[in-house]
């Protein structure tokens, strides 16, 4: 893969795009299936530091409390640099936050999501107005612009913090999503694409914001790397 490096970048960035390519996108901790809530990595009481409180593309608040009238919700669909770009385009999306989610860890670092010890998945969190955009249109995006089919993995990027999610805020978009997934392998039948869907899809309110240089990363580097690669069929929901 290509990174292309810029000034702007951080000493924190910077170690993260080597590090990557170094481990050649394989995660090299143990296997997702293996980690609980007794032998996942402990964290922290204390949330990570140093994050804006502004998104650099809408801005808007980062953290809550949230307008009146929001909703939130949370997808795993690979390296979420490129994950973040595709929902802040769509209208009605208030926010975006990179993060940590699905798994045991509190406040984890990137470097320990990365060891595959802390559970979790790279996500994305989105603070949208149901008035303006629907559920449907936020699982629609998720649907195409991945491989719900490719279990750990979306591209180079291999391991359990890259798999297939969605983590839901209520009963009522547990079942929205778990029908769109059921769409979605239909869709993909008739295209004549046999994988099988292996996401992830439950209720858990749980975040964890990723580090600063990670917060809306492709806006502030355009040329840096967006591992989203849909399988070009369509969700009709």
């Amino acid at each position: 893969q290509h990174y292309y490096i810029t000034n702007n970048l951080s000493k924190e960035s910077l170690y993260t795009i080597i590090k990557r390519y170094l481990l050649g996108f394989v995660t090299m901790g143990p296997n997702d299936s293996s980690i609980n809530a007794t032998n996942a990595l402990p964290g922290r009481e204390q949330p990570l530091t140093g994050i804006s409180e502004v998104h650099a593309v809408k801005g808007n608040k980062i953290f809550p409390p949230f307008p009146e009238g929001t909703k939130s919700a949370t997808f795993g669909m690979g390296c979420f640099w490129g994950v973040e770009r595709s929902f802040w385009k769509i209208k009605g999306v208030y926010s975006t936050h990179a993060g940590y989610a699905g798994g045991y860890t509190k406040n984890p670092t990137y470097q320990e999501t990365c060891t595959g010890a802390t559970g979790h998945a790279e996500v994305v969190r989105v603070i949208f107005d149901p008035e303006q955009v629907k559920y449907s249109a936020l699982l629609k995006n998720f649907w195409e612009n991945h491989n719900p089919t490719t279990k750990d993995r979306q591209g180079n990027d291999t391991g359990p913090m890259y798999r297939s999610a969605i983590y839901c805020e209520d009963e009522t978009d547990l079942e929205l999503a778990k029908k769109s997934a059921e769409k979605y392998q239909q869709n993909l039948s008739d295209r004549g694409i046999r994988g099988e869907i292996s996401t992830e899809i439950k209720l858990d309110n749980v975040f964890y914001y990723a580090e600063d240089y990670h917060q809306q990363y492709l806006h502030k580097s355009p040329g840096g790397y967006c591992s989203m690669r849909g399988t070009g069929v369509k969700c009709t929901l």
